[in-house]
């Protein structure tokens, strides 16, 4: 699948007021990012119509890895307020449960004035999203890193999550973002074999229907920072392999007649 460079899918985590996270966005932020993107002329989309092929030619798509209740508390209000859906990614096993989610790189914050930063929604929350144009998916069930994992238990924390997913939201196709962004063949495989339409990952690299790019916001991403990001030319090299991006540094180096 070739680049699309017009088209892209940014990662997000909690919206938040007050928590010091690098995985805590606050809602000022949050609402400049969208607009910014919005008045260049991006249309916002789901991650599932932006790998189906549904998106128009300049598309975006929010995600929310975690299914942090600060999403619908901090975030619908402002994309329902610029008109666009965004895409959840849930770990199912902790949907609805009392008390924060915990594993390694957030359970920092427990037993402090932020653990309640760390609840996940509920389904019927989840639910009133998805009626909302959202889309609610997989972020497997408990968050371990699937590379990991034993063949059975990688089996077990993909197929069981979809049909989680399928049950609790009548969804007939599920995408999947893989916890930490990490994954290798064989989870990718493992991956397409449990039924998942597409896979988002994190890292850099070639847009592949089961290794989506997507880039990562956090509280240092300032306009400048932001608008970096996003830019086209940077996005097109970052994610090129390291032998063609090298290539299209040097052609743009000599077409500045710097050489």
């Amino acid at each position: 699948m070739h680049h699309l460079v017009h088209q892209f899918v940014l990662c997000y985590h909690a919206i938040s007021h007050s928590w010091p996270a690098a995985l805590a966005v606050s809602p000022y932020m949050f609402r400049r990012q969208v607009e910014t993107l919005l008045r260049r002329g991006y249309s916002g989309v789901t991650f599932r119509e932006l790998t189906n092929g549904e998106a128009p030619p300049r598309a975006f798509a929010v995600t929310f890895d975690d299914a942090y209740r600060s999403v619908m508390r901090n975030a619908r209000p402002v994309l329902d307020d610029l008109g666009m859906p965004a895409t959840v990614f849930a770990p199912t096993s902790m949907v609805g449960k009392p008390g924060p989610m915990a594993w390694d790189g957030i359970d920092q914050w427990l037993g402090t004035p932020y653990e309640h930063e760390l609840t996940c929604m509920s389904w019927a929350e989840l639910r009133e999203l998805r009626g909302a144009g959202w889309e609610i998916a997989s972020h497997t069930k408990s968050h371990p890193r699937l590379t990991e994992l034993e063949d059975d238990e990688l089996g077990s924390e993909l197929i069981e999550s979809r049909e989680v997913c399928e049950r609790e939201l009548g969804l007939t196709s599920v995408t999947l973002a893989y916890p930490y962004g990490i994954h290798d063949a064989r989870v990718r495989s493992a991956a397409r074999d449990a039924g998942y339409a597409a896979a988002a990952a994190d890292r850099p690299g070639p847009v592949r229907q089961f290794q989506w790019p997507r880039i990562n916001l956090h509280p240092v991403d300032d306009p400048w920072r932001f608008r970096l990001k996003v830019s086209p030319a940077v996005r097109a090299l970052r994610d090129s392999p390291p032998g063609v991006a090298l290539d299209r540094l040097r052609c743009r180096y000599r077409k500045s007649g710097a050489a």
